[in-house]
This record gives C-alpha cells, structure tokens and sequence, in this order.
C-alpha cells in the first residue's frame, strides 16, 4: 500500500471527528435532560442503522429506531426494576417484526439499550468527570490503534472478523487506555486499580468494534451507514463504546467505582 494511500482518510475523518467532539462534549458538560436526550437519539440512529443492515429497505425501520431511542429516554427515569424491561422491549418486539436475523437484532439492540442506560447512569452518578474518564479511555484507544496499525502493521489480531485490525494497533490500544488510567489516578487521586480497570475497558472497546465488524460480514456491507462523512455510520463510530459502556455498567456492580478515589 502505498504511504499516501494510508491517510487519504484522515483529512475527512478529523473533521468530522472535530463535530463529533464538540456535540459530545457538549452533551456531556450539559448532563441532565440534553445528555439523556443526546444518548437516546444516539440509540434509536444506531438501530435504525442495525435494522438498515440486517433488512435493508424494511419499511418498519424508522419506526424501531424511533422505539429505541423513546425506550431509552424513558428507561433513566425509572427505578432499575422498571427500566430494565423497558430497555429490553424494543428487541423483543422486533425479534416478531423482521423476517431474518432475529436473534442478531435482538441481541445487538439489547446491547445498544444497555450501552446508553450505562452512559447516562454513569454521567448521572459520578459527573463529567468520569465521563469524561470513558470516553477519553475509548478514544485512546482507537486512536492509538489506528495510528500504530498503520504505521507498524504487522500479524492480525483476527482476519476472519476485522482484516484490518492488527496486534501491534490493538496492544496500542491497551496502552492508550492505560496511559489515559494513569493521567486520571493523578487528577482524582483514585488508586492505580484504575489503570488495570482502563486496560480493560480499552480491550472492551476493542471487542465492541470486533464484534460490529462481525456483523457488517456478515451481512457484506463496508459501513453501517453514510451518516457520518468519513466513518460509516454511528455504530461505526460508536461500537467501541458500546463494549466500554456495557463493561463499565456490569462491573460498577462488582466492585467499587470509581476505583480508590478517597470518600
């Protein structure tokens, strides 16, 4: 491959990843109603595209991103006991909707819901803050991936799944994630458990761009959708945080987080 050919991408992809940036942190700062609405958009757009993927021209796929994104809005308003069913009705009720793919749709729109319930519990319960902490964790991440894949190359870290995702980009990974844990043990004061708990919400991330990547082989498209000039589409985008986010969720009930911040 020639050297130009490895970043003829680049120029669009930081613009458009700029846009993404400032809604996001803007979302993220504002909290509250404009973050639940911002992540609840996010989720019913991700399905939408799901749908798009799994039966492309179904017309009832505005209608079950529509559903998404109106469950997950009302879901962080609800105790858990109440949420949790409502976060799992629009995948039960599309598993009886679409001709194929069910128990894919179903799972992955499970895993949407979850993923979104998690971000807004998260900026909810601890602040920008953390926050801040995951999404800088998942962007680490992919950038360092990124940039060591092209630049080292290398043997792959799955070709049957992700042709282009090598282990010098995915060990690259785990380091951003471990250099962002350390930046944050210093600004918090959290213990140096958080630097291991960072590690793996990269390799989380890492998983959820595995795992839509699977997908998207599945059903032999490149991207999700032309949404987002540059990168596909928001699961494109977003796949990485959806792994972090679910991870994070489960293990808030497993152990103590944040991770050794003083009380």
């Amino acid at each position: 491959m020639a050297t130009g050919a490895r970043w003829d991408d680049l120029t669009v992809r930081l613009g458009t990843g700029a846009a993404l940036v400032a809604i996001g942190a803007g979302g993220i700062w504002a909290g509250g109603h404009v973050f639940h609405a911002l992540v609840a958009l996010i989720c019913g757009l991700m399905v939408w595209e799901l749908v798009g993927m799994l039966m492309p021209g179904w017309r009832g796929q505005i209608g079950l991103g529509l559903l998404t994104g109106g469950a997950a809005m009302v879901a962080i308003y609800l105790p858990p006991g109440l949420a949790l069913p409502l976060l799992i009705a629009p995948a039960i009720l599309g598993f009886g909707l679409i001709a194929r793919e069910r128990a894919l749709y179903m799972g992955y729109t499970v895993l949407v819901l979850l993923a979104g319930f998690g971000m807004m519990a998260l900026r909810d319960d601890f602040g920008v803050t953390w926050m801040l902490w995951l999404v800088a964790v998942v962007v680490a991440s992919d950038v360092m991936g990124y940039f060591a894949g092209r630049m080292i190359g290398g043997p792959k870290f799955w070709p049957r799944v992700s042709p282009k995702k090598t282990w010098s980009g995915t060990v690259a990974g785990w380091l951003g994630g471990a250099a962002v844990g350390t930046g944050f043990a210093g600004l918090t004061g959290a213990g140096t458990g958080l630097i291991a708990v960072s590690i793996a919400v990269a390799l989380a991330a890492q998983m959820g761009d595995i795992a839509e990547s699977a997908i998207k082989r599945h059903v032999g498209v490149k991207d999700s959708s032309s949404l987002l000039p540059g990168h596909g589409g928001l699961l494109d985008r977003f796949d990485g945080m959806l792994g972090a986010s679910v991870f994070v969720l489960i293990a808030e009930q497993v152990v103590a987080f944040p991770p050794g911040v003083p009380s």
